[in-house]
C-alpha cells in the first residue's frame, strides 16, 4: 500500500496525514490496523441478527475509526449505513454491508 495507491482509492491523504503528523509509515500503519478492525465483522453480526441498536454501536465506531483514516469512499458508506442505523430503519442492510466490505477488501489489497 502506498500514499499513491490511497490517493487513486479515494482517500484524502493529505488529511489522513495531517492527523499522523505527516509520518506516512504511521499513517500506513493505522489504516492496515483499521482494515483489521473486528468491528466490520461485529457489525455483519448485528445486521445478521436484526440487532439495529448494537450495529448503530457498532458502525458508529468504525465510523471515527475510518473518518481519522479520512478513506473517503469507505467512511461514506459507512456514514449511509450509520444514518439508516440512527434512524433504526427495518431495511435490508445486506448491499450496503457488502459494499462495504468489498471497500474494505480495495484498501487492504492496495499496492
Amino acid at each position: 500500500m502506498t500514499i499513491e495507491s490511497l490517493r487513486n482509492f479515494g482517500a484524502n491523504v493529505e488529511e489522513g496525514l495531517e492527523r499522523c503528523m505527516g509520518m506516512e509509515d504511521f499513517y500506513l500503519e493505522m489504516i492496515e490496523l483499521g482494515m483489521s478492525d473486528d468491528r466490520f465483522e461485529v457489525l455483519g453480526k448485528n445486521l445478521d441478527d436484526h440487532d439495529l441498536d448494537e450495529a448503530f454501536e457498532t458502525v458508529h465506531a468504525l465510523k471515527g475509526v475510518i473518518g481519522n483514516l479520512a478513506l473517503t469512499p469507505l467512511y461514506e458508506t459507512i456514514c449511509e449505513v450509520t444514518e439508516h442505523l440512527r434512524k433504526r430503519e427495518d431495511i435490508d442492510y445486506k448491499p450496503l454491508y457488502d459494499k462495504l466490505i468489498e471497500q474494505r477488501n480495495q484498501v487492504k489489497e492496495l499496492k
